[in-house]
C-alpha cells in the first residue's frame, strides 16, 4: 500500500525529493511550503517558492501557512490523516502536535554527515571548514535541532575544487533516492533508526552577510574554502580598484597555490593572490552586474597588474 504523505519543502533543494516520492508511486495528500515572497527589482511581485510551483504542475494541494503554532493550523494537519510527514529544507520549525500527528512520524532529509553540522547552512560549512567529505542522512524528527535518530545515510565526497552549487546538486539527487528508499523500508517495516552520537556536534549557522567579504590574512586553504562555500550564492567578495574606481568583485572558484606576499596582492599573471599563508588562485569571477568570468577574461578587460591589491 502506497503511503499517506504530507511533504513539506520551500528551495530548489526540496523538489528532488518531491518528485521522487510521487514518481514511486506514493499519496502526496497536500504540501507546505513557505509563502509566496516579494520579488523584482521594486518587490512588487510575490513569487512562489520552487516547491510551491512543482507542486502545482504535479496537480497537488498547496499550503502555505506562515507558521504552524496556531491550534487551526495544526488541526488542519492532523486532519488529512498522513502515514508520514517528509520534510526537506521547509523553513518553519515542527511544533510537538504537528510532529506527532503521522502514524508514523517526521522524516527529514539532511545535508550533513550528522551530529556535524546541525542546522540551516550544512553545505556552504562543510566547504567552508574544509571538509573532505559530507554525507545525506534521512532522520526521524525530534523536538531538537536536527538531533533525531538516523534511518539512512550515504557517504558524499567533497572535491578539492567543488563549489557549494555543485555540492547541492549532488546532495539533492541523493538525497531524493535516499529518501524513497526509507520510505520503502518504512512501509515494510523494515527501517531501523540508530541514535547519534553526543560526540563530534557542530552546527551550521546561517550565512551572514557580514561574513561574506573575503579576509586575505587568513590561511590560503581557509581562504579557498570560504570562496567556493559560497559560490554561486551568496558569493564571496573583495574589492578591486579597475580604472581607477573601486567596485565589487565577487569570487567564484578558486584553487589553493603556492606563493607569497602582502595579503590580497596579486603576486602573478594569473590572478594568484597572496593570503596570509600561502596563496591561492582566482579561476572564475564576476563584476558587478556582469557575467561569471574565467579569470584570464577579467584580467584582460581589468588591466591588473602584478602588485596590485584585491582589499
Amino acid at each position: 500500500m502506497p503511503l499517506r504523505i504530507v511533504f513539506m519543502g520551500t528551495p530548489d533543494f526540496s523538489v528532488a525529493t518531491l518528485r521522487a516520492i510521487v514518481q514511486a508511486g506514493h499519496e502526496v495528500v497536500a504540501v507546505y511550503t513557505q509563502p509566496p515572497r516579494a520579488a523584482g527589482r521594486r518587490g512588487l511581485e510575490l513569487t512562489k517558492s520552487p516547491v510551491h510551483i512543482e507542486a502545482e504542475r504535479l496537480g497537488l494541494e498547496v499550503r502555505t501557512p506562515k507558521s504552524l503554532k496556531g491550534e487551526a493550523e495544526q488541526e488542519a494537519f492532523s486532519a488529512l490523516r498522513p502515514d508520514v510527514a517528509v520534510v526537506v529544507a521547509y523553513g518553519l520549525l515542527l511544533p510537538r502536535s504537528v510532529l506527532d500527528a503521522p502514524r508514523l512520524g517526521c522524516f527529514n532529509g539532511h545535508a550533513s554527515a550528522l551530529p556535524r553540522w546541525r542546522g540551516a547552512a550544512p553545505i556552504q560549512r562543510a566547504i567552508m571548514e574544509g571538509d573532505t567529505a559530507t554525507a545525506m542522512m534521512i532522520m526521524k524528527m525530534e523536538e531538537g535541532l536536527d538531533t533525531g535518530p538516523v534511518a539512512m545515510a550515504r557517504a558524499v565526497p567533497i572535491g578539492s575544487r567543488m563549489t557549494a552549487g555543485e555540492l547541492h546538486d549532488l546532495l539533492m539527487e541523493e538525497g531524493a533516492g535516499l529518501m524513497v528508499e526509507a520510505l520503502a523500508a518504512l512501509e515494510a517495516g523494515t527501517l531501523r533508526l540508530t541514535p547519534q552520537t553526543g560526540d563530534g556536534v557542530t552546527y551550521a549557522r546561517k550565512i551572514d552577510k557580514a561574513e561574506t567579504r573575503v579576509d586575505w590574512n587568513r590561511p590560503a586553504a581557509l581562504v579557498d574554502g570560504h570562496i567556493r562555500g559560497l559560490s554561486p550564492f551568496p558569493g564571496a567578495w573583495c574589492e578591486v580598484t579597475v580604472g581607477g574606481r573601486p567596485e565589487r568583485l565577487k569570487l567564484l572558484r578558486s584553487v589553493v597555490s603556492e606563493g607569497s606576499g602582502a595579503p590580497g596582492t596579486i603576486i602573478d599573471g594569473r590572478l594568484t593572490v597572496a593570503c596570509g599563508e600561502g596563496a591561492v588562485q582566482l579561476l572564475e569571477v564576476q563584476r558587478a552586474g556582469g557575467r561569471p568570468l574565467a579569470a584570464t577574461e577579467f584580467l584582460r578587460g581589468a588591466k591588473l597588474d602584478t602588485g596590485d591589491r584585491l582589499t
